[in-house]
């Protein structure tokens, strides 16, 4: 049981990463080399809006296995 929970953790980690690497203003490869060009004020829509909601329940999947492992 443990090391299904240790799996899933990883995998969850990297799909939390690759989330949030992709929330940036100008894609993951723009936050990797630091070129961001991003706006004091801008709001949320389409593909980007979806992509911030996937993350909050990313963390809290990832929070909730974490939790689970710690107690198991």
């Amino acid at each position: 049981m443990k090391f299904l929970l240790d799996i899933l953790i990883i995998f969850t980690a990297i799909i939390l990463i690759t989330l949030i690497l992709l929330q940036q203003r100008g894609g993951a490869f723009g936050s990797l080399f630091g070129f961001s060009g991003s706006l004091p004020f801008f709001q949320r829509r389409g593909l980007e809006k979806y992509i911030f909601i996937l993350t909050w329940i990313v963390v809290g999947l990832f929070l909730f296995l974490s939790l689970l492992r710690i107690y198991l």
